[in-house]
């Protein structure tokens, strides 16, 4: 190994909002390695020990720690030995999901510094269309540009539900241009760009980006109780996952919560975590309450803003 690299370990934080982007990072930088992976909620205490011990192979080591903001004191300290003197030839990638406007944890990033390298990963949504084109041809699918506009249209901004609705399009049109009229029709179904919208911005609690995506549903002209309709349904959904334990696996929780995708789970996950049980219990009261009020005739535009109120901002009066 060349003294630049010596001089430079390969100890990496990476930090973002989204898991899948996490991962996808993790092994670009582990290349041909796989690695031992933890979940630092479960650290035992001697893994580094594990990180330096040569394989029986003669093959080199590597190790990915998830979940880093929860690891115990004790794996801190743990950690903190380690990096005294890293293995020059085995990586160490270390991830941490942060809500939005999250910062990497500073007692991991305080670890590394001048040891290793902390690097926030993620994508704009003005960059997913070029981000999918890429992953399309990594994928061997001829995906037209419109096509990859149109999947941010649809299924909204979460790299790994993009990822999977590739992975369906190649399965489905190998050798085909994939052009925005076979995304659409394909995708038709799942669910419109701005109800989902709404719903996603509601329950991550941004008021002004929820109101923006009830304003253009109720402009377009749809039904406010279809619209009620989805809200409830992802309440059911967040519910279902707060009552579910964190450490359960991702397919495990998406079967156990009825849900279509791995990805909806870290998504929903997120979501649960902004919410106590008493806050979810007065959405379903103030939810319950629009329900009646409007099927008695009360109209949507007065109706919905309170319950997007009642979920993004603050508790909320209700008429008699």
């Amino acid at each position: 190994m060349s003294p630049a690299k010596a001089a430079k370990p390969p100890v990496h934080l990476l930090w973002g909002e989204d898991a899948f982007l996490l991962r996808e990072a993790a092994f670009e930088l582990l290349s041909d390695l796989r690695p031992i992976e933890v979940d630092a909620a479960e650290w035992q205490g001697g893994e580094t020990a594990d990180l330096a011990t040569p394989s029986l192979f003669g093959e080199r080591r590597a190790m990915l720690v998830s979940n880093v903001k929860a690891m115990p004191d004790e794996g801190i300290r743990e950690l903190g030995r380690y990096l005294e003197a890293p293995d020059p030839d085995a990586p160490l990638i270390l991830l941490s999901v942060v809500g939005e406007r999250g910062k990497a944890p500073a007692a991991i990033a305080k670890l590394l510094k001048g040891t290793g390298t902390v690097t926030e990963v993620k994508i704009q949504r003005k960059e997913l269309p070029a981000w999918i084109l890429r992953r399309a041809k990594a994928k061997e699918l001829d995906l037209a540009p419109d096509g990859a506009t149109t999947l941010v249209e649809t299924l909204g901004d979460e790299p790994g539900a993009l990822d999977q609705a590739l992975d369906q399009l190649s399965s489905a049109f190998a050798g085909q241009r994939v052009t925005r009229e076979i995304v659409a029709r394909q995708f038709r179904g799942l669910g419109e760009q701005h109800v989902w919208d709404l719903c996603d911005k509601a329950f991550a609690r941004d008021l002004p980006g929820a109101m923006r995506s009830l304003r253009t549903l109720l402009e377009g002209g749809e039904a406010g109780l279809l619209i009620l309709g989805s809200i409830t349904a992802r309440l059911r959904d967040v519910v279902r996952i707060k009552a579910l334990p964190e450490r359960m696996s991702q397919a495990d929780t998406a079967r156990a919560a009825g849900l279509r995708f791995d990805w909806q789970v870290r998504r929903y996950r997120d979501q649960a975590g902004r919410f106590s049980p008493e806050e979810l219990a007065e959405i379903h009261e103030v939810i319950a309450w629009a329900d009646r009020a409007m099927k008695s005739g009360a109209t949507d535009d007065v109706v919905l803003p309170l319950v997007v109120t009642q979920i993004a901002g603050e508790s909320v009066a209700l008429p008699v």
